[in-house]
């Protein structure tokens, strides 16, 4: 009841909000609309609909029983976690959530290894680092390679200490894999039970085999449901991020006292990370170098903005996951990249500067950037948000690429299986 009321009441503030300001909420909806329009779509549809492709063609399976021995063994996960990795941190959030909310769905993890899975799959997109921070944002791409290495490193930080203290470390190599459902019946034969890498392989291409017999569908009525489901989530995401937007833009008087200590990035990265970056990028505080800026970049895109965790919610709606231990992850990764990207700019900076003497390092005097390679110094800049870089370009690539992945995957696994059935 409680709960209820609460969200009538902000309900209700936010179209009196809209009403008194209607030309802010359009602008900041526009401004969302950009995003997800030049960012977000082209970067996410290639990887939704393959991971679609993926789990009716029985690739899925057939790679978490090569993947298993090593999941297990690393993170106590089985071998299909590897493909929600694969998938996030190549396509952003919300692409892993979607990952392990369908692993959970099909019973391919139980409850504590899909929330757990979830904090380490959900990342954010590396061409909008590399691409759109780096080169559109900082006008420098070798900080954007540096905020993605920022993120990255700190999450396979991350990973490895809770791969250490994770209470069910002694049991993961014993434990079994969740096929259909919790309980695995005896005559079954256990695609991942042995560990020669023959075995492993001709089991590889049977659990693909079975895979694909339990979806069943024809190619193009794969494509056709991958493609339609994709795009609806994508205008799901679209909506999520048009409203964070429109929020961040009127809740701004309540981040006025931030605003005075020069913390103008804090309202729009609490709410959505793509304008909390730029936000982050713009941000003029005396004092504050390039290093800071960037810090603040890998932690704001670590964190991806209330807009991200409802993107997370939407996604694992239907299954026993919880968002509340995956906000304090999120949290927990901005702060390590916050530091992380502190700790290593310095040494980084000089291997740099000794391995490519005459090339440039973004590195900061006087307030303003530096080029060590041309010994010219300019103001720092940043595209306008409506100018903002798509990735329409770079969306062509990925999925011509995956789709010759898969296809020479899928063509492999089933030359395999053909062996297999001959050996036997």
């Amino acid at each position: 009841m409680i709960r209820t009321t609460a969200f009538a009441i902000l309900s209700t503030l936010l179209v009196g909000a809209i009403i008194v300001q209607p030309d802010a909420s359009f602008q900041a909806s526009l401004q969302g609309l950009t995003v997800w329009w030049n960012i977000v779509f082209p970067g996410l549809l290639p990887f939704l609909v393959l991971f679609e492709i993926m789990l009716a063609f029985g690739l899925a399976h057939g790679m978490g029983a090569l993947l298993n021995p090593f999941m297990r063994r690393s993170f106590g996960l089985p071998g299909e976690a590897a493909l929600p990795l694969v998938i996030g941190w190549l396509g952003g959030y919300p692409a892993g959530a979607e990952a392990v909310a369908k692993l959970r769905k099909r019973e391919l993890v139980n409850r504590k290894q899909g929330q757990r899975l979830l904090a380490f799959a959900q990342m954010p997109n590396p061409l909008f680092m590399l691409v759109i921070v780096g080169a559109g944002f900082l006008h420098k791409p070798l900080a954007g390679v540096l905020v993605a290495g920022a993120v990255w490193l700190s999450a396979v930080w991350l990973m490895f200490l809770d791969s250490l203290f994770r209470s069910d470390r002694s049991n993961s190599s014993q434990s079994e894999p969740i096929r259909n459902g919790d309980d695995v019946k005896k005559d079954d034969p256990d695609p991942i039970a042995s560990s020669l890498p023959t075995n492993i392989i001709r089991n590889a291409a049977a659990a693909m085999v079975k895979g694909r017999e339990s979806d069943g569908r024809s190619l193009g009525k794969v494509l056709g449901d991958s493609v339609a489901a994709s795009v609806q989530k994508l205008m799901m995401i679209g909506g999520f991020m048009i409203i964070a937007s429109m929020i961040a833009k009127l809740a701004e008087p309540l981040f006025a006292p931030a605003v005075k200590l020069g913390l103008t990035f804090a309202g729009p990265a609490l709410f959505e990370g793509h304008l909390g970056a730029y936000a982050a990028a713009v941000w003029e505080l005396p004092g504050a170098d390039i290093a800071m800026v960037c810090a603040v970049i890998a932690a704001v895109v670590s964190w991806g903005g209330l807009s991200g965790i409802m993107q997370t919610g939407y996604s694992v709606s239907g299954t026993d996951l919880k968002l509340l231990p995956f906000v304090l992850h999120r949290l927990n990764h901005a702060l390590h990249a916050f530091l992380l990207m502190l700790l290593l700019w310095k040494p980084v900076g000089a291997a740099f500067r000794k391995l490519v003497p005459n090339a440039s390092f973004p590195v900061v005097s006087g307030g303003t950037y530096y080029d060590s390679s041309y010994g010219v110094r300019f103001p720092p800049e940043a595209v306008e948000a409506s100018q903002l870089h798509g990735l329409w370009l770079y969306a062509a690539g990925i999925a011509l690429a995956a789709a010759v992945l898969a296809l020479l995957a899928w063509t492999s696994l089933k030359l395999l299986a053909g062996k297999t059935v001959r050996h036997r």
